[in-house]
């Protein structure tokens, strides 16, 4: 799972103007002949092991090029305040989720990718993707996989059309869930007909959850407090394992444990259908593109783009999904036999389409919604934000994150 934080700092070195082919072998003309720098890679700390073979085939390919992996200091979740606190030090090309590349634009931690590159993702990969790393009409990273919520569910208890609707799943099991956390919860005001920062995402004052649907939802959070097919947690993992729930709304990065935890009778399915003010409507969740971007920062700009073109191509996509889970937003790797077969990967892939789903906003805002929007919802469901308050509370909501930064 994923929650953002946000910081800022600034420089710049000029990446725009490089154009790059396709990552070759060794006879690459683009390659910078310099090897007097290593390149440092950050990524996820339980990814280190398997990236270190990914590059050592990248050595092979580019002999020209010498690169070190190495943890992110704190996740790529939170790339943007690790890279922020020094960029000079920060590795010259990092893993960071997309909600966080408008503010590391802004900044001068990252710049636009070449023309080059640019035409090719957005050829190659699923229109998500492309638009997830886009940035004031400009690509500032590389994608290589989207992520969203789905249903996990015990096969033995519930059935694929009980897990169809919130209502029905919630009365022949237990749905464990946390209303506690924004990323998992707030979709729900885009399920009740609510937007945030506008259609793109990228308009500061488009917000439009101070309003009778923004109320419907909150009243939805409320509701759940006494739906007894409904638990919060924190883990709702744990209580899959223990049997004292029969599904659960997760992501691909936990696929592999629950896998473990369900074994044959592993259920994965789309988002149910939810009732929203006398209304049906399709349970929606955040769709998060996984990226890696260049520091602008780097003494070698043209090796790290072709770094991060490498570990962002297909083939390194599916190594990804083996080791990882995660799904790729190459169009070519979604359409091989073993992403396709993947029950995770097609729930997925369905709710990374309009009206599953929403992508995860970039503006620099987002770090005063994810810190504010969290109690409001935690607020409606515990009942300590009465019905009185809900419109008030939107509308302070609202106002502070409609603010130029």
């Amino acid at each position: 799972m994923k929650l953002w934080k946000k910081l800022a700092l600034g420089s710049v070195v000029a990446l725009s103007a490089i154009s790059l082919t396709a990552c070759g072998k060794s006879s690459n003309s683009n390659e910078s002949k310099s090897s007097d720098k290593q390149l440092t890679l950050w990524v996820d700390t339980a990814r280190v092991s398997w990236y270190k073979g990914v590059v050592k085939d990248f050595e092979k390919e580019h002999p020209n090029i010498k690169v070190k992996v190495t943890q992110n200091p704190n996740g790529s979740a939170n790339a943007k305040t690790d890279v922020g606190k020094d960029p000079s030090k920060a590795a010259d090309v990092f893993g960071v989720p997309n909600d966080q590349l408008g503010q590391m634009a802004d900044s001068g931690y990252i710049n636009p990718l070449s023309p080059s590159d640019t035409k090719e993702i957005k050829k190659n990969s699923v229109p998500e993707a492309y638009k997830g790393a886009e940035w004031k009409g400009k690509l500032y990273a590389y994608p290589y996989a989207e992520q969203a919520q789905t249903v996990y569910y015990d096969k033995s208890k519930l059935s694929p059309e009980d897990v169809k609707s919130w209502k029905t799943m919630t009365s022949k099991g237990v749905v464990a869930t946390d209303f506690t956390n924004a990323y998992v919860m707030w979709p729900v005001m885009f399920s009740a007909g609510t937007k945030l920062f506008g259609d793109s995402g990228e308009e500061v004052k488009g917000s439009t959850f101070d309003s009778q649907n923004g109320v419907n939802a909150m009243k939805w959070y409320a509701e759940q407090k006494n739906n007894k097919g409904v638990m919060q947690t924190s883990n709702a993992l744990n209580q899959l394992k223990k049997g004292h729930a029969q599904a659960i709304l997760d992501g691909p990065w936990n696929a592999a444990n629950i896998k473990k935890i369900l074994g044959k009778n592993l259920g994965v399915a789309p988002y149910p259908t939810i009732e929203l003010g006398g209304k049906t409507a399709q349970m929606e969740a955040f769709l998060g593109i996984e990226c890696f971007a260049v520091n602008s920062h780097t003494s070698n700009a043209k090796n790290a783009a072709i770094l991060a073109k490498y570990l962002s191509n297909k083939e390194n996509q599916l190594i990804v999904h083996k080791n990882a889970g995660e799904i790729p937003v190459n169009k070519a790797a979604q359409n091989t036999t073993e992403v396709k077969n993947d029950p995770v990967a097609k729930a997925v892939i369905q709710m990374a389409q309009p009206g599953y789903s929403v992508l995860q906003p970039k503006l620099p805002q987002m770090s005063i919604f994810w810190n504010d929007s969290a109690p409001l919802i935690s607020g409606a469901y515990d009942g300590k934000i009465k019905p009185s308050q809900y419109k008030t509370k939107l509308a302070k909501l609202q106002k502070s994150i409609s603010k130029k930064e």
